[in-house]
Parts: C-alpha cells; structure tokens; sequence
C-alpha cells in the first residue's frame, strides 16, 4: 500500500473516522488519568499527519502510553527545532506516559537519537509529493538511518530535561482539569468522594 493507503488503514484500526467539515474547536488531550480539553490550534492540524506517520514508522499506538513514546521518539529526534508549540504537544503527551511507564519512555527517547522525523518543510513537501513510495521504504530512510552524535550519558541529561519540563507542563493542566471536573460533578449531583474518584480507562496502551 502506499502512504495514504497506510494512513487510511491506520485510522480504521485505531477507531479514527475521517475528517469532515471544519476542525472542532477543541480537542481531548491525554493528561494522566483524564482527557483534558485544550484547543485545535493550527500548528497541530498542520503536523497531524506525519505525528500519525510516526506512529507508524515506529510501531507505537495510539493509546496514553503509545502516545507518550511518540512523543519522546519526537524530542528526541529534535521536534523542538521544528516549532515550540509542537513541542509543548509532545511535553504534554510525554507527561502522561512518564506517569504511566517511565521506562518505556526512556526506551523510546533512547531508540530516537539515531533515527530522524518528518517534521522539516522539506521533508513534509516529499512525503506529499510520494518521494516514498510506501511505509517501509519511509521506515528504512528515518528510522535508525543516521549515526547518533552525542553519547548516552549526554542525551540522558536532554531526557531529564525535557522530563522536567513535561511534568511542570502536566501539573498546569491537569490541577486546574481535575478542580473542574469535581466541581462539574459535585453540580451534577455526585458526592465529593464519587466526584474524586479515578474513572478506570482501558485505552493504556
């Protein structure tokens, strides 16, 4: 299959629909144990398609922990030189999967540092012009295609950092998420202790 048909697959596997008319104005972001609201700004409808790409170069799903290592995969192959805002995007998913599984976390940033991402104008102009014809031919250019530079004690350091940044970005959003969702729910008649009680949720992985 070529790349649309593989994107096309994608998105029928993960329960993704097409899109349709105009953007929603917001959309729910994964931030640890809740779905956060937050807006569907243009910078992330711009970069949608290769972050799915990604997903598909390496395997990661699209649940809270698949998203999480997309992202660290993302920083670590220098998504932060493409535009900031992408990278507050992948700040705020990488949280989530810090929470969830620090270590696959780790693994993923690790398994990045030799492997490059379609984020560059350049290389997005090529995948939109069918410079690769599939995804494995896409796979084998970017993923594990260039020599890693910096020694692992060196990039540990760039993981701990972004870590940091993650976690002050989480606790930004997910204080004021979770005192609006238990006012919400105290209002709609829940007692406090039903209202703070986490809500099990089965799309981990």
């Amino acid at each position: 299959m070529g790349l649309d048909e593989e994107l096309a697959d994608f998105y029928r596997r993960s329960g993704f629909g097409p899109v349709v008319g105009s953007r929603p104005r917001m959309v729910p972001v994964f931030t640890g144990c809740m779905l956060a609201p937050l807006p569907n700004i243009e910078v992330r409808h711009r970069y949608l398609k290769y972050h799915d790409l990604h997903h598909l170069i390496t395997g990661y799903s699209v649940g809270r922990i698949g998203e999480g290592e997309v992202s660290a995969w993302e920083l670590g192959t220098g998504s932060v030189f493409v535009s900031p805002t992408l990278d507050v995007m992948n700040l705020i998913a990488l949280s989530t999967g810090l929470v969830l599984k620090p270590k696959r976390m780790w693994m993923a940033f690790e398994s990045s540092c030799a492997s490059r991402n379609l984020y560059p104008a350049r290389v997005r102009t090529s995948v939109d012009q069918g410079h690769w014809k599939d995804l494995a031919d896409l796979r084998a250019t970017f993923l594990h295609g260039r020599k890693e530079r910096l020694p692992t004690p060196v990039r540990a350091i760039e993981f701990a950092g972004y870590s940091i940044a993650a976690m002050i970005i989480h606790c930004l959003i997910a204080i004021p998420a979770v005192v609006v969702r238990l006012i919400t729910d105290i209002a709609l008649g829940y007692s406090f202790f039903q209202a703070g009680k986490p809500r099990r949720r089965t799309d981990l992985y």
